[in-house]
């Protein structure tokens, strides 16, 4: 287990050797195992639940390639799972008390409902949304902090609000106005170059899931007729930048000023005449119901947002020589897009309730294209955010972040949540240091979540670490009250795992603790263990 954990223990710790055996016995390894071994807490013994049409697909494929699934996992993982994919927030020990008791057998799909109006869904998608749009103050995207807070805001309402896909798409595409007054017309200035081919690659990045190497030079050319004709404009207000339609500036299509006769990308022309902003007919086309690329896209985008990977992986690199690894269930989530008049809360729904979503991350077997193919929950490393959020949120301490402009929008009151960030250019060090997304360049790429030694170590001998756990009031709470050791250890284990704890480590932990540790010294150590254990740090 040494390279999961390191060889370091905490600073402060009495004893180094059997902290970090503690810390050993603890761990839960999550990754593929040659021979299957159940393993209680997180699976589920009872009887699969009903299949869906996302399930028969699935299985479908699986089977003809001679892949078991993962039988399901447990309701503790189930309920850490849907809390971090649905809002990024690990659910209380109160929450997780209450649904591991509850024997509604409809409760998971009763908790999803619940989840999916939650204030924090919205916090949490608009963070995606805004790494996908690339809502930045700061160098090379150069918004400035007045206009990111408005078109975080109005990202973030359309998600609370349910905006249909294709017009929160429609609506950004085709908006003019003040990039103070008319959010969405930061999209086109979050682009680094306003050269129309630069402005007609950002759109297909981020709704069509194409990347600028995915298509020869000539398509592109074709495509950035339809943004050559945006201006922009200064004003007397300092940053303000007006975005319009400019039926004035030559497209480099026309001639004598008549009409143009613009190729979509699917390679049906359209006339363009000359008073008509040329982004609509884009828009017209791109939001259409038969259009092969708009709604494949997102749906392939949500469906890699909850597993780890998309059906087409990488979900921006929808390419004919990148196949999607099950056609048929990217077909059916497609439809369902189209049918339910876009509302990606009813993907959602349909994903969170299959069984396919449901699997364990331990794998039936070691097939080599069974991660592709879904037979499992692919465990991932939590992102930045959400995991300062956790740790925050256990510990009952907030964190410091910082931006290097000097505007009262970058000021960011004390407890304010990670995934609650408008700005891609205020952060800490630690979001640097685990892979925050830049917002450059809006690809899924730009996040890195693996490990790296550096952050192991942060996570097993920072002082910022150590004091999140030595000056928790939330801890401190908990252990000056009048519970009994066996209630206490529960509690962490709920809070932080979601779980109770198993025989076994009731053991391991009771050992530790006798074996000459006092005071609130083992408990404290408990908490360092699991945080830094496999089962806290990934979702599974």
């Amino acid at each position: 287990m040494e390279e999961l954990w390191g060889r370091n223990p905490p600073i402060g710790s009495r004893d180094m050797k059997s902290l970090l055996l503690l810390a050993a016995v603890l761990a839960v390894a999550l990754g593929n195992r040659g021979t299957r071994t159940p393993i209680l807490p997180f699976e589920n013994p009872s009887t699969p639940l009903p299949q869906t049409k996302i399930d028969r697909l699935v299985l479908k494929k699986l089977k003809g390639l001679g892949i078991s699934p993962a039988p399901l996992c447990s309701d503790a993982v189930f309920v850490r799972r849907v809390y971090l994919d649905v809002i990024g927030t690990l659910p209380t020990a109160q929450e997780t008390r209450a649904f591991l008791s509850d024997q509604n057998p409809k409760k998971r799909a009763l908790l999803i409902d619940r989840l999916l109006e939650r204030k924090e869904f919205a916090d949490y998608w608009a963070t995606k949304w805004c790494d996908l749009l690339r809502v930045k103050s700061e160098y090379p995207i150069n918004l400035w902090p007045s206009a990111v807070q408005g078109y975080h805001r109005w990202i973030r309402t359309c998600i609370k609000e349910k905006m249909p896909y294709d017009r929160f798409v429609r609506t950004m595409l085709t908006a003019s106005g003040s990039n103070f007054n008319v959010p969405p017309v930061n999209f086109y200035r979050a682009v680094q170059s306003r050269e129309p081919i630069a402005v007609a690659q950002t759109v297909a990045i981020s709704f069509m899931g194409v990347r600028p190497e995915g298509w020869p030079k000539q398509r592109w050319s074709e495509m950035a007729i339809f943004f050559a004709r945006i201006g922009y404009k200064t004003t007397e207000q300092w940053k303000e930048e007006i975005v319009i339609f400019d039926p004035g500036k030559d497209s480099g299509q026309s001639v004598a000023g008549g009409p143009v006769e613009a190729v979509l990308p699917d390679g049906a022309s359209v006339r363009l005449l000359p008073d008509q902003d040329p982004r609509k007919a884009f828009a017209d086309w791109l939001v259409a119901p038969k259009n092969p690329w708009f709604a494949r896209a997102v749906v392939n985008r949500v469906w890699a947002w909850l597993f780890g990977r998309g059906v087409i992986h990488e979900p921006d690199d929808i390419r004919p020589n990148n196949p999607a690894s099950n056609p048929e269930l990217l077909a059916y989530l497609e439809h369902e897009l189209v049918a339910g008049r876009y509302d990606l809360k009813h993907v959602f729904r349909l994903i969170l309730n299959s069984n396919a979503y449901q699997f364990s991350s331990i794998p039936a077997t070691d097939h080599s294209e069974g991660d592709a193919c879904f037979a499992r929950y692919l465990p991932r490393r939590l992102e930045a955010e959400v995991l300062i959020d956790a740790i925050c949120q256990v510990t009952g301490t907030t964190e410091k972040y910082s931006s290097p402009i000097p505007e009262p929008f970058t000021f960011i009151p004390d407890g304010q949540r990670s995934i609650e960030l408008a700005d891609g250019s205020i952060s800490s060090s630690f979001l640097d240091m685990f892979g925050r997304p830049a917002r450059d360049s809006g690809l899924e790429s730009e996040r890195n979540n693996r490990p790296t030694a550096a952050q192991e170590l942060h996570l097993l001998n920072s002082s910022h670490i150590r004091r999140k756990i030595e000056e928790s009031p939330k801890l401190r709470e908990l252990l000056q009250s009048k519970r009994k050791p066996r209630e206490i250890v529960d509690e962490l284990y709920l809070t932080i795992l979601s779980r109770f704890p198993t025989t076994d480590e009731l053991k391991t932990f009771r050992d530790y603790a006798q074996a000459g540790q006092k005071g609130r010294r083992p408990m404290m150590d408990l908490v360092w263990a699991l945080f830094n254990s496999a089962e806290f740090l990934y979702r599974h």
